[in-house]
């Protein structure tokens, strides 16, 4: 990019010698996003950003620890994928977001904004209360008219501002012909605001300033404490298309150019480095390599890739170049149609309805119809329009829902912050509603009832020259099962070996010499042995026979515990994979799992949880991988630990932020409890209304009776929620 410099440089001497020159524009700086699934602290966020900002050219990088997510500006040569291996090598999970596929991170408006009018509903009840408290002692005449018209001038301004989401949820209520929660309570509002004018106008004895108000601040509350409930929440569908490469090496007549991923068309070549991950759907024309497909299937084996292998978008090239040609790109790839499977199953949760919400279809015509009767009966008894109103009013304010206001949201915030010191984050208000249905809980495999990484469970079958040999072996390459030897024989105290011209062969393993002798670490058949079941990699020394190195996956804390607890509750447990049968069917003996599914795609673990919900099951998943994403979406509750891909946990309704599981089945028992705790509150408000209203009616709930009677029912209901705690 070029600029000409301005005409009025001309005027300048010592340019007039010379002719303007065109002058180099900086090339734009390159905005690049990382998720980050294995951060969970301040000294997490301090590493990452050191690491970055100690990489060349980079500028700037800052890490979110809520969204965990890093974003970096760098010069326009920098490529996030090159700071994956050094990410990793710092000991970080990391993965290449999509800016462009990100909206861009908003500030909390709509939590500033509620808190906001609670603050100003809360500041102007206590001054309106305080004149109410000098006219229930006595104030008359004038100085009573005073204190009204002081009241009427602090409260009309403090609702008009801080009731408006009731007034706009109530007026899209009625434009679609529904009633809600909402209809009532401003329908209160309005009518004690009008009555109480009038009483002052008139120099009458009562006014509901104090009611009205007292009401705005009791529901804001509540309104507020269910909105902190939902705030984890984002958008799963969201997060996996982030997680689509954004760019990828297209070859042209056997030229590499870099282009972006919407540029591309079935049939092209495209260039995967090892360490990339496949931006399209396609097959291998060329090269051989190892797949990584642990996050899209649950496979905890590498996948060896030859020309004529299938490859999904979203799977990770562990080894070796490889060239593709694309049979599928854009929405067509298999990562966007499970994008948008998650998509629709979180549209079909939705449909929940909440205890809230089911009491509010009942309660709404049920407050309506009795102060219409109550206005009706008294203007035909007494002819008075005044008097009619007034009690119509305190039916209104009597009844209107201050405790169902707040009986779900005081309970879920108890219940949340009691699962949050026990290390579970609960991101959806009617999570914990649903989890106390639960009667099947799904567990996928690897990463959530195991740890996700390969284990040697035979270093001590091997000689000290075998280990050494293997050690210098596995340190060369990035596969798994060699990080692991590696990890192992280190943590030993073994040595490396002096080995020369090690090289490592795509697919296979590594090779070099070892005083004079050819040495191998690598697949069974190349090194000369025999394929053996379960995970193994093979040592082959020139002249000795091959030796093998056998791994496991890791139980997670907790798991045996967890899944034990569950059996005894009653629960039916489930073990669902996208892993080999011979690993599945290990891992279920060993965990007392009778019923199993090894070799399950992200579409049939769907399936399967759907049949689940059709046959009146309630079915919790407890799932961590983008293979899960639909299953946990489609599931009536689900749960993903915090080392989760953001798309996984973004589709849950609950977090499990430590790495133990044993949490989960005291969460279903807290669970139980809360709903318990909820159901009580409604009784609480029943019998608050059966007691409360026929004084309304029958015109005896002066604005004292009407403000006490409220704020006991709320005040009530919210310490029943604390006994959660």
């Amino acid at each position: 990019m070029t600029a000409q410099l301005p005409q009025s440089a001309a005027a300048c001497p010592g340019c007039l010698a010379a002719p303007a020159q065109a002058v180099e524009l900086p090339p734009e700086p390159a905005r690049l996003a990382l998720s980050l699934p294995g951060i969970h602290c301040q000294g997490c966020i301090a590493g990452v950003e050191r690491v970055l900002n100690g990489y060349p050219g980079i500028t700037s990088a800052r890490v979110n620890l809520t969204l965990k997510r890093a974003m970096i500006e760098a010069e326009a040569d920098v490529n996030a994928v090159d700071l994956l291996p050094v990410l990793a090598d710092a000991g970080y999970e990391a993965y290449e977001l999509d800016p462009g596929a990100l909206r861009a991170t908003q500030t909390d408006r709509a939590g500033r904004d509620l808190l906001m009018r609670l603050a100003v509903a809360g500041f102007a009840s206590m001054n309106v209360m305080l004149l109410s408290v000098s006219v229930w002692s006595g104030a008359a005449d004038a100085t009573r008219d005073m204190f009204h018209w002081i009241s009427a001038a602090i409260t009309l301004p403090a609702i008009a501002f801080s009731a408006q989401p009731f007034f706009r949820n109530a007026w899209s209520a009625l434009r679609a012909r529904k009633l809600n929660m909402d209809v009532p309570i401003v329908l209160a509002i309005v009518l004690a605001l009008v009555t109480s004018l009038w009483e002052t106008a008139l120099s009458g004895k009562h006014a509901y300033f104090d009611a009205a108000i007292a009401l705005t601040f009791f529901l804001l509350a509540g309104r507020y404490l269910d909105y902190r409930t939902r705030a984890a929440a984002r958008s799963a569908a969201e997060e996996l298309a982030a997680l689509e490469v954004p760019r990828a090496w297209r070859l042209v007549n056997g030229v590499e150019a870099e282009v972006s991923v919407a540029d591309l068309a079935v049939g092209d070549l495209i260039r995967v480095r090892p360490g990339g991950r496949m931006p399209i759907d396609g097959v291998v024309e060329e090269g051989q390599s190892e797949l990584d497909r642990s996050l899209l299937t649950g496979e905890t084996l590498p996948v060896f890739a030859e020309p004529g292998q299938a490859v999904s978008a979203g799977e990770v090239n562990l080894t070796g170049p490889l060239t593709i040609r694309a049979t599928a790109v854009g929405q067509e790839t298999s990562l966007h149609r499970m994008a948008d499977l998650v998509a629709i199953a979180e549209s079909g949760r939705s449909n929940y309805t909440s205890l809230a919400d089911r009491a509010a279809k009942l309660y709404a015509p049920g407050v309506h119809i009795l102060s219409a009767l109550s206005f009706l009966g008294w203007y035909l008894y007494t002819w008075d329009m005044r008097t009619a109103l007034n009690i119509a009013a305190a039916v209104l304010i009597i009844t209107c829902p201050c405790a169902l206001g707040l009986a779900v949201p005081a309970v879920t915030t108890a219940a949340s912050g009691r699962l949050f010191r026990k290390g579970m984050l609960i991101k959806d208000a009617t999570a914990l509603e649903r989890l106390a249905a639960v009667d099947t809980v799904v567990f996928d495999k690897t990463g959530t009832l195991t740890a996700g990484a390969p284990d040697l469970t035979n270093l001590g079958d091997h000689g000290r020259r075998e280990l050494e040999v293997a050690l210098a072996l596995a340190e060369i390459s990035a596969h798994p099962l060699s990080r692991a030897l590696t990890q192992a024989a280190r943590e030993a105290g073994i040595k490396p070996a002096a080995l020369t011209d090690i090289t490592e062969v795509p697919g296979y393993g590594t090779q070099a010499l070892w005083q004079g002798r050819r040495v191998r670490l690598g697949r069974g058949a190349w090194v000369g042995a025999k394929e053996a079941t379960g995970t193994v990699a093979w040592l082959g020394i020139e002249g000795d026979a091959p030796r093998a190195f056998t791994f496991t996956d890791a139980l997670r804390a907790g798991a045996e515990e967890a899944v034990a607890a569950l059996i005894a509750d009653g629960k039916d447990v489930l073990l669902m994979s996208g892993d080999t049968t011979h690993a599945v069917e290990a891992l279920a003996k060993r965990l007392c799992i009778t019923k199993w599914v090894a070799e399950a795609l992200p579409e049939d673990k769907a399936a399967r949880i759907t049949m689940l919900s059709e046959e009146g099951r309630h079915v919790l998943m407890v799932g961590d991988g983008l293979n899960d994403t639909t299953a946990l979406s489609a599931a009536h509750v689900s749960i993903s630990p915090a080392s989760a891909l953001d798309a996984a946990r973004v589709a849950s309704d609950i977090v499990l932020l430590g790495t133990d599981l044993k949490p989960i089945p005291e969460a279903l028992g807290v669970a139980d409890r809360a709903v318990r705790r909820i159901r009580e509150n409604f009784q609480i408000a029943t019998v608050y209304n059966v007691i409360a209203v026929p004084l309304a009616v029958a015109g005896l709930a002066t604005p004292l009776i009407a403000a006490l009677a409220m704020s006991a029912s709320s005040i009530t209901v919210s310490l029943n929620a604390l006994r959660l705690r």
